[in-house]
């Protein structure tokens, strides 16, 4: 009975927008938890334009094919225009530059953003988010990254891969995946947030 539902799900919606309807960047879980890490790091957020920017910086996940790819590494293009539309340049390049992608093609360094939105991965609670991603069906993406980052001494997942002692996890693993990807996360946000400009536009 599932395998006709999931079909028909990934036929009419893309992955972008299954990640951002119940998904990974689910539209609701996503900013609170964002809004949870970025009030960790910096203080709680009063402005109500960095709950604009919590709720916006992912929405350009709709639509796209992939997550990690090409396509989907465009997806802070979309927040960045409504966010400078509503509140200004600044405040378009400050949700835009959330992407640690985009920051290295402008030679520039990520904002605060960024380093919050690594957090909230971390803090969501790990049943939680492993349902989501397999709800969504993200998670074969994500795998299928993690597992050519294995077999590879580059890419995006290879550093956070070699980390993780793969004797405790099943090797490439959902798990294993798991644990390496938040390792990855909280070593970049202890090693970077102190580069980031505290305070928003």
């Amino acid at each position: 009975m599932s395998a006709p539902v999931t079909l028909k799900r990934k036929r009419f919606l893309s992955l972008g927008t299954r990640s951002v309807l119940f998904g990974a960047h689910q539209f609701l879980l996503h900013p609170l938890f964002l809004a949870i890490a970025w009030t960790k790091l910096y203080g709680f957020p009063l402005d109500p334009r960095l709950w604009a920017a919590f709720f916006l910086h992912d929405v350009g996940y709709i639509g796209k094919v992939n997550l990690d790819g090409a396509e989907g590494e465009t997806h802070p293009e979309l927040g960045g225009k409504i966010m400078a539309r509503l509140f200004g340049e600044s405040w378009g390049e400050f949700t835009k530059l959330h992407s640690r992608f985009f920051a290295s093609l402008e030679g520039r360094a990520p904002s605060a953003l960024c380093a919050a939105d690594k957090l909230a991965t971390t803090i969501v609670p790990k049943s939680l988010y492993l349902a989501l991603i397999h709800l969504s069906g993200e998670v074969d993406e994500y795998l299928e990254n993690f597992r050519q980052a294995l077999n590879s001494s580059s890419g995006k997942y290879a550093l956070e891969a070699r980390n993780v002692p793969s004797a405790s996890y099943e090797f490439g693993s959902v798990e294993h995946w798991y644990a390496s990807a938040m390792l990855g996360n909280q070593r970049w946000i202890e090693e970077n947030t102190q580069q980031m400009s505290i305070t928003a536009p």
